[in-house]
């Protein structure tokens, strides 16, 4: 169905509803003979799994992944890979009430205004368990791009609310990412946030704020003139994510604050490339990568499950009100850095290999 593949050469579709029996995805245009297992894989799953720590929803799962095909003896055949992650804890009941009333800024109305029918059971496609694809996609993405091509991807909790953390994408590290469960490389910020957020899901409500992503050692000439840009394919890959709300890149809407002679980002020949003195352009110029670091940030909106009661409507389109129920995450962004990973490393795989099938055939 249109709508549920991204990508071209290096093209996922995923599939599965929240309380179905599983959730997957189909990988095609993968190379062949790439060592894989599900070793490969589940680590990235368990950075995005529920109920990994009090700040994040109390789903239980353990999000083990399943590699259904497309390799053998541990290698890519470059046939379609196909993955599963089995749902193990689902509650459908304490959805009931949601059967006839939709949730205010979820999307139970806006699918039964597209489809006449929807799966109220846990949002069905519209949970982020849809994300679970994505993440076990991008890990392969990820594995490919730092063994063939030598780019570093990374995101970080960068704002909780307002609480904004000051860190340097040229220099930040993984340890340092997952060295809390809020996953902000800085320590004194990232305590600020967990307080924050655990002290909002007592309250019953919830709270947005913004990732940061980084890839690092992109080589100049990624991207594909004029739809194709970098940063408008990086942009729907990240808007393509639930709750996701904003994009910027490089120095984003600050940048409107700069003069053209102080935002231009000046070449000098570096150890014979050419390399820039700044990077407010943030990797990215005409839509092509530039050498440089790219770097970007993703808002997210808070969680719109709270709990407490809304005025709703219901789908007999009479005014009611719904009860706060059901498991949440009271912030989205720890759970979400992975995924933003995830749909980085698929939009420069992509590219990486339609920069190769057109440019480096010879």
């Amino acid at each position: 169905m249109a709508g549920n593949s991204f990508g071209e050469l290096f093209r996922i579709t995923t599939w599965g509803e929240s309380h179905g029996g599983g959730v997957g995805v189909i990988v095609d245009g993968c190379p062949p003979r790439l060592d894989l297992t599900e070793a490969d894989i589940q680590p990235d799953l368990d950075r995005r799994r529920p109920g990994q720590s009090k700040i994040v929803t109390p789903r239980k799962e353990s999000d083990t992944v399943q590699i259904l095909s497309g390799t053998f003896q541990g290698k890519t055949l470059g046939t379609p890979i196909s993955m599963w992650v089995k749902n193990e804890d689902q509650r459908s009941e304490a959805y009931s009430e949601m059967a006839t009333k939709y949730r205010p800024s979820h999307a139970d109305y806006t699918y039964d205004a597209k489809y006449g029918i929807r799966n109220w059971q846990g949002g069905g496609r519209t949970s982020a368990r849809e994300t679970i694809g994505r993440v076990a996609a991008g890990a392969i993405a990820k594995k490919i791009l730092r063994e063939r091509f030598g780019v570093e991807i990374l995101a970080y909790v960068k704002q909780v609310h307002r609480l904004i953390a000051d860190v340097n994408p040229e220099t930040v590290k993984f340890k340092e990412i997952e060295s809390n469960i809020v996953r902000c490389p800085h320590t004194a910020t990232a305590e600020k946030m967990i307080r924050l957020i655990d002290r909002t899901r007592k309250a019953g409500d919830s709270v947005g704020g913004i990732i940061e992503g980084i890839a690092r050692g992109v080589p100049a000439g990624w991207g594909e003139p004029v739809f194709d840009r970098l940063e408008a394919d990086l942009a729907k890959g990240m808007l393509s994510l639930p709750a996701s709300k904003g994009f910027d890149v490089g120095s984003g809407f600050g940048g409107i604050l700069l003069t053209g002679r102080e935002h231009n980002d000046l070449f000098r020949i570096k150890g014979g490339k050419v390399r820039t003195l700044t990077n407010r352009s943030g990797g990215i110029q005409g839509g092509i990568s530039n050498g440089e670091t790219i770097y970007f940030r993703v808002a997210f909106k808070p969680v719109a499950t709270v709990m407490h009661e809304q005025q709703t409507v219901g789908s007999d389109l009479q005014n009611t009100t719904l009860k706060g129920r059901g498991r949440h995450d009271p912030c989205v962004l720890p759970r979400a850095v992975p995924m933003v990973e995830a749909m980085t490393a698929l939009v420069l795989l992509d590219h990486a290999l339609r920069q190769k099938a057109q440019c480096d055939f010879a």
